[in-house]
This record gives C-alpha cells, sequence and structure tokens, in this order.
C-alpha cells in the first residue's frame, strides 16, 4: 500500500508556481537600479595642464600638456585643440612625457596661430579600464566668441554605456550562477549531476557568461571611444582594444570558458553516471571520490582564473598595494560566487527536484558559512584600501555605495540565519539521518496499464501529455508536502531575491572611483592655484532708503598667504556708492577656521582696501561682507570662492 502525501495548500502552491517569476522581477528591478544610474566616475583624473583651464597667454604655445593622477592610455587622437571656428589646431602627434610618477602627455600645436580662445577636448583610459574625458578653454591674446560645441555626453554613457554595463552585470551574475552551481553539485549534493533543473541552471550561467564577455569584447571600442554603436563594425578598433589590458583579459576568459565547457560534458556525463551507479560496488565509489576531487581541483583552477579577468584590469590591479589586493579580490569573488550561485541552485534544487536530501542542504548551510567568513575578511581588507578614510565612507560616491552593499549582505546573512534555522529543523525531523530519496510513482505504467493501443498518433499525444502532467503533479506533491522544505524554500527565494540586488551593487561598485582616489582628486583640486585674481560681485539691500546697491571683491593673488582686498560698493546706477561702514570676514568651515574678521581701509568714494590678508590654508572660503547703509540698515552677503 503507497501512501498518499497530504495536498498541498492554495497559497502554498501558489507561491511555488511563482517563484521563477518573483525572482525574474527582483532581476529586471536590479536591472533597472543598474540601468539608471550614471556612467561611471573613473580613476584616473586630470590634475594639471598646460595652458591651464581659462587661462589667457601672451603668445601662442609650442604645445598642450595634460597631467593626470595615474596612468592612462591614449593614441594620437586624443587629445584635440580646436580654434574658435572649431578647426583642429594640433598635429595629431601624442607626446608621452611621463617620468617617474609623473603621469603627462601633450601634443604640439601649429605655428601662428591668431589670437581668440581655443577648446581642448581630451579622452583616455584609466589603468583601471573606466574611460575618462573633459574639456577646458584657454585663450591667446585676449579671450573671444567660439562656435565649438563639445559633446555633452561623458565617456562611458549614453545606449553604449547602459549595453555595456548590463553586460558587465549580466557577466557577473553568469560567474556566480556557473561557479556557485558547480560547487554546489561538487561540495553538497554530487546527485545533483544526474538533475536536468541544476544542469540547465549551471549551463546557462555559462551561456551568459559568454555571451556577456563577447557583448564586452565588440563594445568596448565605442564603449571608451565614440559612443556609437556603428563602431563595433570597425576592425582596426577591435584590434586596437585586443591590444590593451582589459581586450586580453576578455579574451583570456573566453579561452577560459572553453575549458569550462569541458568541464561541464565531464560533470555532467561520466561524473554524472558513475554518482548514479556509486552504490553498486565499492569500486565505482572509490572513482567517484577520484574523479569528485579531481573536478574541485580542475574547477577551482579555471575559476580563479576566470575571476582574474576581472581583479587584473580594474580597480585590484591599481592603487596602493596590488601585488595583495589582486589575490584577495579573487578569493572574494569566488566566495560571491560560492554563495550566491549556490543559493540559485539550492532554489531550483528546492522547486525543481524534490528528491534533494536533507543532508545535502546541511552541507550548503556549512559551504555558505565559510564563504561569509572569507567573503568578510577580503572585503573588510579591500574596504580599506578603496577608501583610506572614514571621512570617505560617507563623503564619497563609492563610500556610499559601499554602505548599501554592507547593508545589503547583513540582510542577507540575516534571511541566511532563518534558513539555517529550517535547516536545523530539518535535521530534527529524521533524527539527523539522511532519509532514503523519495522516489515518485510511475504515473506513466499505470496510465499504460488502463491504456491498451492509442487510436491515432493525436490520441497518443494526447496521453503523453496527461502522463506528464499527473507526473508533475505527483513531483508537486511530494515536494510541498514537508512544511519544513516549504519554509527552507521561501526563505532561500527572499536571499536569492537581496542577492540580485547586492550583484547590482557590487556591479556598480567596480565602476565607481575609489573614495581614497575621489579624496585625493579633491584634495588636487582644492589646492590648484588659480591663474588671476579671485573677483566676485555681490547685490545687497540693507531695507531701509537707499539701501540697494552691489558689492564687488578682488582678493589678489587669491591663494594662501597674503593677499591685497579691494571692496568697491557701486548703487543700483553703476556709480561709487559711499556707504558709512563696511566690513569683511573670512571663514574655512571644513577645518572650523574663522570668522577671520576684518575691516578694510576707506581709500576713495565708494572704495575699500587691505593689503596683508592671510588666509592659512586651501580650500572653500566663506567671504562675509557686512555694509551699513545708515545708523540702523544694514545687511551681510556672502560668497564661497576656492583659494588655493
Amino acid at each position: 500500500m503507497t501512501a498518499t502525501a497530504p495536498a498541498p495548500s492554495t497559497a502554498r502552491t501558489a507561491a511555488a508556481a511563482h517563484l521563477p517569476r518573483l525572482l525574474l522581477v527582483l532581476v529586471a528591478l536590479a536591472a533597472a537600479l543598474f540601468t539608471a544610474a550614471g556612467p561611471a566616475s573613473a580613476h584616473a583624473a586630470l590634475t594639471a595642464s598646460d595652458p591651464k583651464d581659462g587661462a589667457v597667454v601672451a603668445t601662442a604655445p609650442a604645445q598642450v600638456t595634460l597631467s593626470f593622477s595615474e596612468a592612462v592610455a591614449m593614441n594620437g587622437d586624443s587629445i584635440r585643440v580646436m580654434d574658435p571656428q572649431g578647426k583642429r589646431v594640433d598635429t595629431g602627434e601624442l607626446r608621452d612625457m611621463c617620468s617617474g610618477s609623473t603621469i603627462r602627455y601633450g601634443t604640439a600645436l601649429h605655428t601662428g596661430l591668431p589670437d581668440g580662445t581655443y577648446t581642448v577636448a581630451w579622452q583616455a583610459v584609466s589603468a583601471d579600464s573606466h574611460p575618462v574625458s573633459g574639456a577646458f578653454t584657454f585663450s591667446i591674446g585676449a579671450p573671444s566668441a567660439t562656435n565649438v560645441s563639445l559633446p555633452s555626453q561623458v565617456a562611458g554613457g549614453g545606449p553604449v554605456g547602459i549595453a555595456y554595463n548590463v553586460a558587465r552585470y549580466a557577466a557577473y551574475g553568469g560567474f556566480a550562477v556557473l561557479v556557485g552551481g558547480a560547487a554546489f553539485i561538487l561540495l553538497c549534493w554530487r546527485r545533483g549531476a544526474a538533475e536536468r533543473p541544476l544542469q540547465k541552471l549551471v549551463l546557462r550561467g555559462w551561456v551568459t557568461l559568454t555571451a556577456a564577455t563577447l557583448v564586452m569584447l565588440v563594445l568596448r571600442n565605442s564603449y571608451t571611444g565614440s559612443g556609437n554603436f556603428s563602431d563595433v563594425f570597425d576592425l582596426d578598433g577591435l584590434k586596437a582594444v585586443l591590444e590593451t589590458k582589459t581586450g586580453a583579459s576578455l579574451v583570456s576568459r573566453l579561452l577560459l570558458l572553453g575549458a569550462v565547457a569541458l568541464f561541464m560534458a565531464v560533470l555532467f556525463g561520466t561524473f554524472a553516471r558513475k554518482v548514479q551507479s556509486s552504490d553498486e560496488s565499492e569500486a565505482d565509489a572509490k572513482d567517484t571520490s577520484d574523479l569528485t576531487f579531481g573536478l574541485a581541483i580542475g574547477g577551482t583552477v579555471v575559476a580563479g582564473g576566470i575571476a582574474a579577468t576581472w581583479s587584473l584590469p580594474e580597480h585590484a590591479s591599481t592603487g596602493i598595494q596590488p601585488g595583495i589586493a589582486m589575490p584577495v579580490d579573487i578569493v572574494h569573488l569566488l566566495a560571491v560566487a560560492t554563495w550566491l550561485g549556490g543559493l540559485a541552485a539550492l532554489l531550483i534544487a528546492l522547486h525543481k527536484t524534490p528528491q534533494i536530501e536533507r543532508a545535502a542542504i546541511r552541507r550548503f548551510s556549512r559551504v555558505a558559512f565559510i564563504s561569509v567568513l572569507a567573503l568578510t575578511a577580503t572585503g573588510i581588507y579591500q574596504s580599506w584600501r578603496q577608501l583610506g578614510s572614514w571621512s570617505a565612507l560617507t563623503g564619497t560616491e563609492y563610500g556610499r555605495y559601499l554602505l548599501i552593499k554592507v547593508g545589503l549582505v547583513a540582510v542577507l546573512v540575516a534571511i541566511a540565519s532563518v534558513s539555517r534555522k529550517w535547516t536545523g529543523r530539518l535535521a530534527q525531523d529524521t533524527g539527523g539521518r539522511t532519509p532514503a530519496v523519495v522516489a515518485p510513482r510511475d504515473v506513466s505504467r499505470e496510465t499504460e496499464a488502463t491504456v491498451t493501443v492509442p487510436p491515432s498518433a493525436k490520441r497518443a499525444a494526447q496521453l503523453a501529455r496527461q502522463r506528464a502532467a499527473r507526473q508533475n503533479a505527483r513531483d508537486k506533491q511530494l515536494r510541498d508536502a514537508d512544511p519544513d522544505r516549504a519554509g527552507l524554500r521561501r526563505s532561500v527565494l527572499a536571499e536569492a531575491g537581496v542577492a540580485v540586488v547586492l550583484l547590482a551593487v557590487a556591479t556598480l561598485l567596480t565602476g565607481t572611483e575609489p573614495g581614497r582616489a575621489a579624496e585625493l582628486e579633491g584634495a588636487r583640486a582644492v589646492t590648484a592655484v588659480p591663474n588671476r585674481a579671485v573677483k566676485i560681485t555681490l547685490p545687497f539691500d540693507t531695507g531701509g532708503e537707499n539701501g540697494k546697491g552691489s558689492v564687488r571683491i578682488q582678493l589678489d593673488p587669491g591663494r594662501v598667504g597674503a593677499n591685497t582686498l579691494h571692496v568697491w560698493v557701486d548703487s543700483p546706477d553703476g556709480k561709487p556708492y559711499d556707504i558709512p561702514e563696511v566690513k569683511v570676514a573670512f571663514t574655512l568651515p571644513a577645518k572650523d577656521i574663522g570668522p577671520l574678521p576684518l575691516a578694510p581701509d576707506h581709500a576713495a568714494p565708494g572704495h575699500w582696501s587691505a593689503s596683508g590678508v592671510q588666509l592659512p590654508l586651501a580650500g572653500e572660503w566663506r567671504i562675509d561682507v557686512s555694509v551699513r547703509t545708515s545708523d540702523i540698515d544694514q545687511t551681510t552677503v556672502q560668497k564661497t570662492v576656492k583659494i588655493g
């Protein structure tokens, strides 16, 4: 007599039927989050130029030079100099003037350039594979009008940038599913190698990673160049990409994926057959154990090689301690893939294969715990290396993304603790013993016993569909009969949903300028010395009769140290306005300096001045100007300026 499993509740059945759909919705939401983000900020930044931005030079320079914070890749078309009419006036010859820690490139200009405003547009690829671009102007003789219109789209942006970043996200997801699914089979449930749902999952991870890598390779020239999809057919551009570090890494990934195809053939072929027959003889069990060890070693080596194709060309290869950062990054990627990809495999197994052994679930719980430990240790090191200070955690885009990632990991760990409780209940239900695999009733034989010879091929097809539907119903009935497994399946689904969003945030992190570099870039920008005096104009209104006017301030040379201050007060009609009193104060909020009060001397009607105005530090200084137009009418106006 065969016992019939209790029918699952309607709500539980509906929830189980919608598990794949819910996961797809979460994937779509993560993709929307990812594609809505702006183009990635890159690691390298322009730190100086000659001529400087906005400079007015007496004679035409022989060349234009650019200095960067880190190594960049440039070619003859990376620096373009255009005259007021938009005609190129550079020779197109890139001059490499790098020496030691100084990263400087330049291009020569044609001789005899007339006076006017010239535009410099530049584009490069930083050492961590992200494109950077910018533009500035300088003038010869005197400024003039210019007809140059620069593209508003930054490097790495636009539709090509979105497509490239989506492919990058798909590559991370495919890698996690591929590596995590294979690890789940080898470490947790060897019999899963013969299960079609798990085979399809790992194969789809391989296909996704391969397709995404090919898309990134063909889009790379457009992504770092013009941003036009038509450039994917530029064979010279593709050849140039293959000569770069990123191009070589993508090609290496494709070659390693060829080795993965051989690995999957053995895993789902020879290994699956041996696992199915391993209970029949001791010799088969030993062969299976040896093959498992070989596949585990080979798979780890190949997976580490694929992870290295991210570590070698991106953030881990630049900055401080690259020799330590790259292997740590590889371990980090493998831990993420084992955990998150294993979650996907466990979810599929719980949903599609009711005969999964409870011991396999407990083994994955231990593997996930070890992966989280490795993820935490490597993540702490990476955070320290990429941030450098606590202020970068909240003061930079990278730090804010990192906080979101840490929060998602905390949520994931909390949900995982619930899953561990369900796993413990599964073990308690059987006294810690692994139950025998449940063999569902063979509905097809029962059907064949009642139906003799089908009258037609159409009738035979109908009966086959009926047998398949009955078999699926029986499988679902067996799967949903255990409330502990149903609870575990729901908690694993929640983990998988958070993991999808976590991968999106992690992908955004790889395309964001690290906090350490962002703070250094900000410091360089603050300490940049202006090439002319600081000049500002502020309107005021004291509220009384004749209380309106404007204040013109000039701080020369506008840098750290001694400065000369001039203050002019004008009436609404532009004439000098000799008011009773003017006071000035300087404040540096970032360093809690000030206000530093100053009472300038009255030099002439409507004009006050002071010499030797000391500004001790560079930064964003706030200038407060208090004007009094009568005995009772007074107001204060302010403006923040950058002092180098």
